[in-house]
């Protein structure tokens, strides 16, 4: 049974919890592997790009909304993943990636960034103008935001007006990790206070009112709260619902809203599915599945270094290092320590900050290499053993690597999809 996103709240109220995986990732093998795993057990697949990832000027992956909308779009048809599972939507919408201007410009991007992603089909908005401009303090107080919020979801609700069709569901609230996770090893996250998961529910409300857009509030179903799970370069603070009796009590009084729980990966079936329980079924992944990705990259790596005598040693993770030492923007100001430290945190920091090379012309010609020496090899079962135990099942035959990839990345896709299950009829 397909789980809507306007469900989740009523489906907590009558007890039948049910939750949603969000994907966060832009990777080809990751998108493919969620739109599979959709369509096999035809349930919604969300996928989200955030707005430093995608927007109107390219972003980091230099896709902008209408590029990333046709890729997943491509990739769900090749995989016969009907266009009714699929929903897109839109992390962290607001001014963060032009947050060093002042704030009118900085708004005024993100207000062409809001229309580019509606107009490419994007239904799922998380409005986060929570950060601080230039000459502003960092984080900006519930008023501020709220109504730098409401002139964002006009302008989607302008364009998804015009558009026809469905109008966009609204997520809220910016309490949340750090993107990608923390720098440093974690002992404890405290949750959200009650108090303030109401106020920024209040304040929105009123300020969406005051703007005209109470209709569009009534399609605000999730508010972005931190349920107390992280995870850092070495760690993951695994959830305990113990802690959360009193911003439960919100949904009590607040029951078109479900929360949103940020940074979920590497929690494992049992806390997610206490997540889901609790008033969490949006749950995002995005870093696990690339890491899980980049594990499965390095095994096959390591088995065509053992199996093909030209292929080389480690030729993959030795191109990758390279590209990180070259262009060590993406993880210089994250990974601390020695030498050895940080070389180890740029492979295999569960932050994944690897994640944003592997677009690049030199990563990508490694893995076509890769893939390329070991398709239609038989590897033998000791060497899986040896390097990636848990694919034992892909020995003694003629190998398709990408089907290993996928394969890997499904298995953590797997523990989310069975905790959003929880009380399936």
């Amino acid at each position: 049974m397909q789980v809507h996103l306007n469900e989740l709240a009523a489906l907590r109220i009558e007890g039948r919890p049910r939750g949603i995986t969000s994907v966060c990732s832009a990777h080809p093998i990751v998108l493919r592997a969620a739109l599979r795993h959709g369509r096999q057990h035809e349930s919604t697949v969300l996928i989200e790009a955030t707005c430093n990832q995608v927007n109107h000027l390219g972003g980091y992956t230099g896709m902008t909304p209408s590029n990333f909308a046709c890729l997943v779009r491509k990739i769900a048809a090749e995989e016969g993943c009907l266009e009714h599972l699929v929903v897109l939507g839109g992390d962290h919408l607001g001014p963060n990636p032009w947050r060093d201007r002042p704030a009118e410009e900085a708004m005024a991007e993100a207000q062409k960034m809001v229309a580019a992603y509606v107009d490419a089909g994007f239904r799922k908005i998380h409005l986060d103008a929570s950060m601080g401009c230039k000459g502003e303090p960092v984080a900006l107080d519930d008023e501020t935001t709220a109504h730098r919020a409401a002139r964002l979801a006009a302008v989607a609700e302008d364009r998804a007006r015009a558009a026809g069709g469905a109008m966009p569901v609204y997520v809220i609230g910016t309490e949340v990790p750090p993107p990608g996770g923390a720098d440093h090893a974690l002992s404890t996250i405290e949750p959200t206070a009650a108090a303030a998961a109401r106020e920024t529910i209040d304040v929105h409300r009123r300020v969406f009112e005051k703007a005209g857009l109470q209709e569009a509030f009534t399609r605000a179903i999730g508010l972005v709260v931190q349920p107390g799970v992280e995870f850092g370069n070495h760690n993951v603070i695994l959830y305990d619902h113990s802690k959360i009796d009193e911003l439960k009590s919100v949904l009590a009084d607040e029951p078109q809203f479900v929360f949103e729980a940020h940074s979920t990966d590497y929690q494992g079936t049992h806390p997610l599915t206490a997540l889901v329980e609790d008033g969490f079924p949006i749950l995002k992944v995005g870093p696990e599945l690339t890491f899980v990705l980049r594990e499965a990259l390095y095994a096959l790596d390591s088995i065509a270094s053992d199996l093909l005598p030209d292929y080389g040693q480690r030729p993959l993770y030795a191109a990758m290092e390279e590209l990180m030492l070259d262009q060590p923007g993406n993880w210089s100001r994250h990974y601390h320590g020695t030498d050895g430290g940080r070389r180890w945190l740029r492979h295999y920091s569960l932050s994944d900050r690897i994640r944003y090379y592997w677009t690049s012309p030199e990563a990508q010609n490694a893995v076509r290499r890769l893939c390329e020496a070991l398709r239609g090899q038989s590897v033998p079962l000791p060497l899986f053993w040896q390097h990636m135990p848990a694919a034992q099942d892909f020995a003694d035959a003629p190998l398709d690597p990408e089907q290993v990839l996928i394969w890997r990345v499904t298995r953590s896709l797997a523990d989310y999809h069975a905790a959003c299950g929880v009380g399936k009829d």
